[in-house]
């Protein structure tokens, strides 16, 4: 048995996510048990969990380096921001409602939230050596930590051997590991076990000095200086990782596949396996001249789907995905851009909106009705006519409807129909990782591809990640360090 051990930073994008899941791997790798945690994630990048129940992506794909099963438990809160003053609240794996910033962080709410989150650490507890927890944001937010539930709060609760992350690439690591540790109460501070300093670029042995000056400064060791690296690939937790992602079209003898960038763009992991295919250059973009020179344009999921399909029209985008259809091109909608493709979007309980209803892009003949009960299930289906069985998961508020004749995209497992097809070029789903299975990315490929490539085995790819990952941190963290700080 070990202690559980807890990874939290000087500021949000440090790297917290990833070496989580590098540890994750580690630990199974070295014959322990572990599992990850993150008290309260405010992420559109959602999960469905087996047993229907909804949690950030990021725990999954933790889970998923650890080589167990993600469960609710490993994100007990997780916020999705319908707006930029309001979220809704998932609580436990089910939605509990809206709420403002300012509603959300009343003292009451806090106090029932963290017993929540602390109940769900002790069954993770129980099961689980050693249980890997990721903070959220700065832990030196002063007019937050009274009510903080996810940072060192939770530390003390877990009695975990909590490790700083800072990221140099910013610029001002001394600032901000000195400035973070002195602003934290002494029983704060005594959790820190450690700092880790990620994303160093060059040569590591020219920081030796700041190693031992960070360590004379705040009395805390430095265990390790990990590289900034591009050549591992893990899922990444939230939007805000877009702005590092290709923007433009790119080389003429690959396919161009355009997604839309929408203001609440939910699950855009969705995209990673097609991104990692030879025959493919994707690119996000919310410029309709790059939608007309893609081949193929997709509308991603989001969690406001009628304001953003109202952006859509205001800005020249919905007028260029519909000009492209027509021009041949290929659209496919996920989810929300399913919902957006048909010929009406309506919301009368303001589940999503304050609009109460739209008009579609008109594309394909479906009518959704958003309601406040939430579909979050893993999926296996067949898709169209292609041989096999296909793996995804459904998250979303809505009904659609077909007008007419339903012509399906997917059959799932218990017989139910999903989606729609007009045409193999226009055709839309509600499943979320439908292009993560290799018969779908050479089905929208076909029209377009002018060279045969070997299957990519994403699955297979995730896992040789982690491996590399654990590689990258067990060769430059001091791992015998992190073991004695976990000794019971």
């Amino acid at each position: 048995m070990l202690r559980p051990i807890m990874f939290v930073g000087t500021a949000s994008d440090v790297g917290k996510s990833i070496i989580t899941a590098g540890f994750c791997r580690i630990f199974r790798q070295d014959g322990y048990h572990p599992a990850p945690f993150k008290a309260q994630n405010m992420s559109l990048n959602s999960y469905a969990t087996p047993e229907g129940l909804e949690i950030g992506r990021a725990q999954a794909m933790q889970a998923e380096a650890a080589g167990v099963p993600c469960h609710v438990d490993m994100n007990p809160v997780l916020l999705k921001p319908t707006s930029d003053q309001a979220s809704q609240v998932v609580l436990n794996g089910r939605p509990i409602g809206t709420q403002s910033a300012y509603e959300y962080f009343r003292a009451n709410d806090r106090l029932a939230l963290f017993e929540a989150a602390t109940q769900a650490f002790d069954r993770l507890a129980a099961s689980y050596s050693p249980v890997v927890l990721e903070g959220a944001g700065s832990i030196s937010e002063l007019n937050l930590k009274k009510r903080d539930i996810t940072n060192l709060r939770m530390a003390r609760h877990a009695g975990a051997a909590t490790y700083l992350i800072a990221d140099i690439d910013k610029g001002g690591v001394f600032g901000s590991v000195y400035g973070t540790l002195a602003l934290l109460e002494p029983e704060e501070k005594a959790c820190i076990k450690g700092v880790i300093i990620n994303k160093f670029r060059g040569d590591a042995r020219l920081f030796d000095d700041g190693r031992q000056q960070l360590q004379d400064l705040t009395g805390v060791p430095v265990v390790g200086v990990l590289p900034y690296f591009r050549d591992i690939f893990l899922e990444e937790e939230d939007s805000v990782t877009l702005a590092r992602k290709q923007m433009s079209p790119g080389a003429a003898d690959r396919v161009q596949v355009a997604v839309v960038l929408l203001g609440r763009m939910s699950n855009f992991t969705d995209f990673d396996a097609l991104a990692h295919d030879a025959r493919v250059h994707l690119f996000y973009t919310h410029n309709p001249a790059d939608l007309l020179s893609a081949d193929i344009i997709i509308l991603p999921g989001s969690k406001n789907t009628i304001d953003d399909l109202i952006a859509l029209k205001n800005n020249g985008l919905a007028a260029a995905i519909v000009q492209a259809q027509r021009a041949g091109k290929t659209v496919v909608g996920i989810c929300g851009g399913y919902q957006m493709l048909g010929r009406s979007v309506e919301d009368p309980d303001g589940v999503e909106s304050q609009v109460a209803a739209t008009a579609g892009l008109g594309l394909l003949p479906v009518r959704t009705v958003l309601q406040g009960e939430k579909t979050t299930q893993q999926r296996q289906f067949a898709f169209l006519d292609a041989p096999g069985t296909c793996q995804g998961y459904e998250i979303h508020m809505g009904q659609t409807t077909p007008e007419g004749h339903a012509q399906p995209v997917a059959t799932l497992a218990d017989g139910t129909l999903d989606g729609y097809a007009v045409s193999p070029r226009c055709w839309g789903t509600y499943l979320h990782g439908i292009l993560d299975n290799a018969a779908v990315i050479d089905y929208l490929l076909a029209p377009y591809a002018t060279t045969q490539v070997a299957p990519l085995d994403f699955a297979a790819f995730k896992q040789q990640q982690f491996d590399r990952l654990a590689a990258l941190i067990r060769a430059n963290v001091d791992m015998a360090q992190i073991y004695a700080a976990l000794q019971p």
